[in-house]
């Protein structure tokens, strides 16, 4: 099975950084539409998305992912040219977006052409959604293209995302779901003074590190069995003039939360509003931003077809879990879909050197076509 690790070089081979599809979602379409999908090119902005049916009636099964990559970083720190797609003499297929995701997209497109061409006739619907915003602003992808199936009264069943889940071994893991992330600024407002007169000054940065301190050691909530703990972490932190004689009149933070379902925005909101006014600091001094709300998709026919698959094709059961950072399944999620995320191990992920088993493409390629057998045949 060739084909699929073939098509992802091909990927690979084009520098689709975030927004720039470079020609992706054009070959992908080709593509789909010689395997009798309806093929329509979304764009938003400056952000290309595809979005392709194939079957008119019946649940919708979807394949999801992103054609965009980060930047390579410095050439000079890669053994290889990132985007020539080098397959070495070990095996290892090296470039950006070999692991984050454009092997999962070549994977997932093999694995319908062959799907297809068996089953012309199978049960529901099979799309696409590609996006190349992913691993930027994620306004105009992702997010854009579901408000524009809602307008048409158009709604994803089951989403297979071909996120980077695996961890040591390809499908040793899979993402049933991920923590929400809660971004927050706070610009607390003092009076600047002279450290020799303390009492003529107000120093905005005690003010802040007193609820800073009160954020760190409060214990949000013990997790479940899905979810770890909520964290708080401190990303940012400015204050003072460069002077050491000189109390700072403003002082700045910059702070996020990784939260469950046990938790909500609102609910961590009030309590660092609370914790705020304790130290004098209103409200108003914080600025929120929700990345995204936690989801988890609870045992059902999806996890089912995705063990299944697995199981057939590897001999392995891939263990569940919601680590990680966040993915468009944010978006999928809240409109009902059952989501799960499985694609290639995640080691080398945004780094120099990004790199999978080349032989893993053509096994994860099965590996699809495996669930697909699974959900969309009766």
């Amino acid at each position: 099975m060739q084909a699929p690790l073939e098509l992802a070089r091909e990927l690979i081979r084009r520098p689709s950084v975030t927004p720039d599809d470079a020609g992706c979602q054009a070959l992908i379409g080709e593509r789909l539409a010689r395997a009798g999908f309806h093929v329509e090119h979304l764009r938003f902005g400056s952000v290309d998305n595809l979005w392709a049916v194939a079957g008119d009636h019946g649940p919708i099964t979807c394949f999801a992912g992103h054609t965009d990559v980060v930047p390579p970083g410095p050439i000079e720190d890669w053994t290889h040219d990132p985007f020539a797609a080098h397959v070495d003499e070990a095996g290892w297929l090296y470039g950006r977006g070999a692991a984050d995701m454009k092997s999962s997209v070549a994977a997932m497109v093999c694995a319908t052409e062959r799907f297809r061409a068996a089953q012309p006739n199978h049960a529901g619907r099979l799309a696409f959604l590609l996006t190349s915003d992913e691993e930027g602003p994620a306004v105009d992808g992702t997010r854009a293209v579901l408000d524009w199936l809602g307008a048409r009264g158009q709604r994803i069943d089951h989403c297979l995302i071909g996120e980077p889940s695996s961890d040591l071994a390809l499908a040793d893991t899979a993402k049933h779901g991920r923590r929400g992330s809660l971004n927050a600024r706070v610009r607390v407002r003092g009076t600047q003074g002279h450290v020799a007169y303390p009492h003529k000054a107000d120093n905005a940065l005690h003010r802040l590190l007193g609820l800073m301190a009160d954020l760190v050691a409060h214990r949000w909530d013990d997790g479940d069995a899905s979810f770890p703990p909520t964290s708080f972490q401190v990303s940012n932190l400015n204050a003072g003039t460069g002077a050491e004689n000189v109390i700072p009149g403003v002082a700045d933070a910059a702070v996020n939360w990784r939260f469950s379902t046990l938790q909500s925005a609102e609910s961590l909101r009030a309590v660092t509003e609370a914790y705020g006014e304790a130290h004098g600091i209103p409200p108003e001094a914080i600025d929120w931003h929700l990345s995204g709300a936690p989801f988890v998709t609870t045992e059902g026919r999806l996890i089912q077809a995705t063990r299944a698959g697995v199981q057939a094709c590897l001999g392995t059961t891939p263990a569940l879990s919601t680590g990680g950072g966040t993915s468009d399944g944010r978006f999928i999620a809240p409109t009902g879909a059952e989501v799960i995320e499985l694609g290639p191990c995640n080691q080398t992920i945004h780094q120099a050197d990004e790199r999978i088993p080349a032989r893993d493409v053509a096994r994860l390629s099965e590996i699809y076509e495996a669930i697909l057998a699974r959900l969309l045949i009766d």
